[in-house]
């Protein structure tokens, strides 16, 4: 096992891990605060992805393209929450996955109408092009360190919002008792629609910082999206801390787990058994590690009392 090659992977679990905590951070708030299952959040992410690869088009500058594409996002989910989410509230959960898994094919032919099925590509920006010595001999994309950095910044404003302003009062007090907030005179209404516009716009976030890196195609937000309640459950629903420290974990897990899963087989059994099963159970430790993890506690690491 290279040690150079075990700090790139964990740098690599961390960017990833803080993709994850974009997406799942927003989630897991209309889950908490709505008691809403959105399966189409993943389509926020898709969505954009795309807006930056058009804006950056049209613009010739990603700074100016996600300028833009952050309250496109924004107002694009705003405006689902008003035309098809704001009538499933009431309803149970099975209506809200059927209609929400409706909203994801609905999306994904929408892009492939508009962008079309073929793959687009995003460049990295110039200023945070090429790589970056962090150790001796060892290079990293500065880009990539840009988007870690990105991550944790807006993991410290989301922190700052939701525990020391008036809007992060009511969205902690609505993911506890939403019931009782109501009947104190908050327009519940109002709230979860700033709280499912917010959690479009960070998931949107999520996807335009990863399209220079990742390729921008329909249904990209698919398989995100299972990873994305994975860190829910683990961290707890509702819970802005758990979903931090549990994107991290799966991040970490996932990455690492990928890269070295077969060498540590080697001690065990033979080269060819070991790469084998190896690939075979790299992709499930993540699954693994919350079976573990609600094993020993059932409601996530960080619950919200209600």
């Amino acid at each position: 096992m290279n040690a150079t090659l075990l700090f790139v992977q964990a740098l690599n679990g961390l960017q990833f891990g803080l993709i994850l905590f974009l997406i799942a951070a927003g989630l897991t708030l209309v889950f908490g605060v709505m008691d809403f299952i959105n399966l189409a959040h993943g389509v926020q992410y898709m969505v954009g992805a795309y807006l930056v690869a058009a804006f950056s088009a049209w613009t010739g500058s990603f700074g100016w393209a996600l300028l833009l594409a952050l309250p496109s996002a924004l107002a694009f989910g705003l405006l689902l929450e008003m035309l098809v989410f704001r009538h499933l509230y009431d309803r149970d959960h099975l209506d809200q996955v059927l209609a929400t898994f409706g909203v994801i094919l609905f999306l994904n032919q929408g892009v492939k109408f508009v962008w079309g099925a073929a793959p687009l590509s995003v460049p990295v920006p110039a200023l945070l092009s090429g790589s970056v010595e962090i150790a001796s001999g060892l290079l990293y994309p500065v880009y990539r360190l840009a988007i870690i950095a990105a991550g944790l910044v807006v993991a410290g404003l989301l922190y700052v919002l939701v525990n020391h302003t008036r809007v992060g009062m009511l969205v902690r007090a609505g993911a506890s008792n939403a019931a009782m907030v109501s009947a104190l005179g908050v327009n519940i209404q109002r709230l979860f629609m700033i709280v499912f516009g917010f959690g479009a716009m960070l998931a949107g976030f999520a996807g335009a910082m990863v399209a220079p890196i990742l390729s921008v195609e329909p249904g990209m937000g698919d398989n995100i999206l299972i990873l994305a309640f994975v860190v829910i459950v683990i961290g707890g629903i509702g819970s802005i801390r758990g979903a931090f420290l549990a994107a991290l974990l799966i991040g970490l897990v996932d990455t690492v787990g990928r890269s070295f899963a077969p060498n540590l087989l080697r001690l065990f059994l033979d080269p060819a058994a070991a790469s084998q099963t190896g690939r075979a159970i790299a992709p499930m430790l993540i699954y693994i590690f919350m079976a573990a993890v609600l094993f020993f506690r059932p409601s996530g690491l960080f619950p919200v009392k209600r």
